[in-house]
């Protein structure tokens, strides 16, 4: 047939071309933010100054290897609810189990900044991918032996890396009854805020730097606020107890007077690792065996009976982790709520490209590694 009696091909309205490249951009932006990189916000103080409220960073889902979803069925681009007309962002439908892809690095290393789910009990009716993302300094491995001791922390018996702007809270007064907030604001050094904004007058997170500049202030007055009970009770600090709490049930090692400057030791557990369980410490590993690695478990008040079968012994099926906030008095961390289980990271933190705060945007810390921002 002549090419002239060819029939000629029909082109694509201009609207349905523009509809075309609208889902391959979506497509392979979902495949970017799904298996290299995810942009995140950094919402509140537990890690000042290392990374700061209103740093917009990108967390490397590469170092640690990409984590298949786990909730598949999602709205493109929206973690767990939907802007503007509230609600979830995805169905449960269809759930896969937990697999990953190897990375750069396929390990966590003990101090990287890592971005994972939040494990506790506030939102326990989400699925795993889908929990409210953290970000906090990995202090313990599996495996390691983790203690805190007069604010100090301890790994493995030795003296763990102690961030360069690791803050604690502190009172601040005038002995001339005013404080003139501009000196502090030159060494952008605020008062602290709850989780609505409210400002504790007096009360400040500072580095050991801040606390040198301030000393040399005529007439100011310092005083670390610190406890030595289990529940603290001072404005600026959030009032919890401490990990682990009481289970109804079980016998309580009343001996535990845990508090988040004096902590431990406690072990973290690792994949494969076996361990004795005891009424004294099965309330540390408790959430692990029943929501973690979903094991139904109960004591006959001289055994633990797990899936059926009388067992004083239990084998971890994954690794944990021990996160803590460099703002070690205003931080819910795992001190508070425990382990962060390997099905629960999300990726490394990566480097800042966008920042701002009281005093504007932070030119200084635009498009830089983390790493470099905390040397």
């Amino acid at each position: 047939m002549a090419f002239w009696n060819r029939k000629k091909k029909k082109h694509k309205s201009a609207l349905r071309e523009w509809f075309d490249a609208a889902i391959f951009a979506v497509v392979v932006a979902t495949l970017i933010r799904t298996f290299m990189f995810e942009a995140y916000t950094i919402p509140t103080p537990s890690m000042e100054k290392s990374l700061m409220v209103h740093d917009f960073l990108f967390v490397s889902k590469m170092h640690y290897g990409p984590r298949i979803p786990m909730t598949p069925l999602s709205f493109p681009f929206v973690h767990n609810i939907m802007p503007v007309v509230g609600g979830k962002s995805y169905s449960t439908a269809v759930q896969w189990d937990y697999k990953r892809i190897g990375g750069r690095e396929n390990k966590i290393k003990r101090y990287d900044d890592v971005v994972f789910n939040f494990p506790g009990d506030m939102v326990d009716d989400r699925p795993v991918d889908k929990k409210d993302n953290y970000i906090k300094r990995c202090m313990g491995l599996p495996g390691d032996s983790l203690e805190i001791r007069n604010r100090v922390v301890y790994v493995n018996g030795e003296k763990a890396f102690k961030p360069k702007y690791q803050q604690f809270t502190y009172r601040v007064s005038s002995a001339t009854g005013a404080i003139n907030q501009e000196i502090f604001d030159e060494l952008h050094i605020y008062p602290n805020t709850d989780d609505r904004g409210n400002v504790y007058p007096g009360i400040y997170s500072l580095t050991d730097g801040d606390v040198e500049e301030l000393r040399k202030i005529p007439n100011i007055q310092i005083s670390l606020l610190d406890t030595t009970v289990a529940e603290p009770v001072r404005p600026g600090v959030r009032e919890l107890r401490c990990f682990p709490n009481t289970i109804p049930g079980f016998s309580v090692d009343t001996s535990l007077n845990w508090n988040h400057s004096n902590y431990g030791p406690i072990y973290i557990p690792e994949r494969g690792k076996t361990i004795t369980l005891t009424p004294q410490n099965i309330r540390t590993y408790i959430t692990i065996i029943q929501k973690y690695e979903k094991h139904e478990l109960t004591w006959d008040g001289t055994n633990f009976i797990i899936d059926g079968k009388v067992s004083n012994e239990y084998t971890f099926e994954m690794n944990y982790y021990w996160m803590m906030g460099d703002n070690r008095h205003n931080s819910l961390d795992s001190r508070f709520w425990g382990f962060v289980p390997e099905d629960h990271i999300v990726g490394k933190a990566w480097f800042v490209w966008m920042s701002y705060g009281q005093e504007g945007i932070r030119w200084n810390r635009l498009f830089r590694s983390i790493k470099a921002l905390e040397d």
